[in-house]
């Protein structure tokens, strides 16, 4: 075996290992969210992730402060990434893990669209078509008029579009700020309005309890640095799509913990939203044309602002190669 072949297979086993630790953070979030409201939950999963992102801080080398560049653009990462948690926790909370995993699927296909009037990217017709029909697959997952749609669901759709936006607002504003910056700011006012609410929700919780909160930082934070090596030792076009290993968590978790099956339109629309993300992937691999390239150079995992995780350093992709069109006679293709 080559030495690319086994960097590239470090690089799956990474990231297989990093969404296997990611769904098993999801259990205990649903098997808490029976027990405590969701505020109360990311309120301590904040709390734990401190001595994590007090370790983080020291390794930072980057120079500067810890202002914004861009205030304004990090404010509303910084609320979108608190909605996203919320909103993400709460589906967990109240809706079988598939269905939940379903919803945030669609997040790549958002931050497609996204891309055009944030970044400037140009979406040609294939990804358009590929956005639309994952947009059909997330209407056959919550089959309006023959299924009952609750607050889990809008919640869950809620995440996967503010999971998006945060993370388009990441690839705008990424090169300037540094990502002590990109990552205190959601945690610390995820921290300072969770406790606002603390007196409203708070149920006094045992050690036991407790110490699945402390698992759940420590699995994110794991979790985290497994997706970096991942990213480090495999093109971006081989791990992004190991994030939709969490549909098989999700099946295997939610029968024995909790009595859950998927069903077969469920699987169908599953089927066609992964179908769609991965088409996105390799559109934006293989043409190498975007200068953006907004999926492939965005977080696998939506940024919830609970959790200290390192923000995946620029990754080194094939650079376009107008050159290329230009002796073809042709445009770059979007």
């Amino acid at each position: 075996m080559t030495t690319g072949a086994k960097s590239t297979l470090r690089g799956v086993f990474l990231a297989l290992m990093a969404f296997g630790l990611f769904s098993t953070h999801d259990v205990l979030i649903k098997i808490l969210g029976g027990r405590y409201a969701t505020f109360q939950i990311i309120f301590f999963s904040v709390m734990f992730s401190f001595p994590l992102l007090a370790l983080m801080l020291m390794r930072d080398r980057a120079s500067g402060t810890l202002i914004p560049v861009h205030p304004w653009w990090t404010a509303l990462r910084t609320a979108a990434a608190i909605t996203t948690g919320a909103s993400a926790f709460y589906a967990f909370s109240v809706l079988p893990l598939a269905d939940t995993y379903a919803l945030l699927f669609a997040t790549p296909l958002l931050i497609t669209a996204l891309s055009v009037p944030f970044l400037g990217e140009r979406v040609g017709p294939h990804r358009w078509g590929a956005v639309a029909v994952g947009l059909c697959g997330v209407l056959v997952v919550l089959r309006p008029g023959s299924a009952d749609l609750g607050s889990g669901h809008i919640a869950g759709i809620t995440a996967a579009c503010t999971a998006a936006l945060a993370s388009t607002i990441v690839r705008k504003i990424g090169r300037d700020e540094r990502s002590a910056v990109l990552m205190l700011y959601p945690l610390m006012a995820n921290f300072v309005l969770m406790g606002c609410l603390m007196p409203f929700v708070y149920i006094p919780m045992p050690a036991l309890d407790l110490g699945m909160l402390a698992v759940v930082a420590a699995l994110g934070f794991t979790a985290g640095l497994c997706v970096i090596g991942a990213y480090k030792s495999a093109d971006a076009a081989v791990v992004a799509p190991m994030q939709y290993s969490q549909i098989l968590w999700a099946a295997a978790y939610g029968a024995f913990f909790f009595d859950e099956s998927i069903d077969t339109v469920t699987w169908i629309g599953v089927a066609i939203i992964i179908a769609s993300g991965i088409y996105i992937v390799m559109r934006e691999s293989i043409i190498g044309n975007s200068e953006n390239r907004p999926v492939l150079r965005t977080r696998s995992r939506p940024e919830t602002g609970t959790t200290a995780r390192f923000r995946r350093p620029l990754i080194a992709l094939r650079p376009p190669e107008p050159e290329a069109d230009a002796k073809a006679g042709q445009p770059p293709t979007p």
